[in-house]
């Protein structure tokens, strides 16, 4: 198999952290992959709910988005700028949306939410994203600071954020279910 190959099957893929993650940034992350190739890799944490309303920051979109209505921190890089993603079922999209993978997509937030709301089955909103640089995620990878598992749309609107981590590990048909039951501190043990 090629490189390129490679890389770009990991888009539409989640990071899983693994437990012997350092970075609190990603300390028990979810991670969607948005975009990745040879010149890097972009995706955002869904597992971040932040206190902050989407209408506080985004008033227009606030009535579609999806349970619980706040912004999630999608990572460290550029926490000042706002990313949509949306579940629309189905084989074409609306004006305004951008299949990534299946039926995940990018919402264009300077769009009319009109243009949307009929076809969107959940919004979630970001602020910020993660970010690897050529060559960086595929360090991590082999230092086993992720796992690497097959998104669901389920996955970008789970209405219990706080427990995507332990799910998504659960539903592996291999040994990264187990690792599921890892404790929050292992030195509590």
């Amino acid at each position: 198999m090629s490189p390129m190959t490679e890389v770009s099957s990991l888009t539409g893929r989640l990071l899983v952290a693994t437990p012997v993650l350092a970075d609190p940034n990603f300390d028990r992350a979810v991670v969607l992959l948005l975009d990745h190739d040879e010149e890097g890799s972009l995706g955002v944490v869904l597992n971040r709910p932040t206190p902050v309303g989407v209408g506080d920051i985004l008033e227009t979109w606030a009535g579609l988005a999806g349970e619980p209505g706040v912004v999630f921190q999608g990572g460290p890089v550029s926490l000042d700028s706002a990313l949509g993603l949306a579940v629309i079922p189905g084989d074409e999209g609306p004006l305004g949306w951008r299949r990534v993978h299946g039926a995940i997509g990018l919402v264009d937030l300077e769009a009319p939410p009109e243009l949307l709301a009929s076809s969107l089955g959940s919004l979630r909103i970001f602020a910020g994203y993660a970010g690897w640089g050529p060559g960086q995620l595929e360090d991590e990878l082999g230092e086993g600071a992720w796992y690497v598992v097959e998104s669901e749309p389920g996955d970008v609107s789970s209405p219990r954020p706080e427990s995507l981590w332990r799910s998504v590990l659960r539903r592996q048909r291999s040994e990264l279910a187990m690792v599921a039951t890892y404790p929050d501190d292992p030195s509590l043990n």
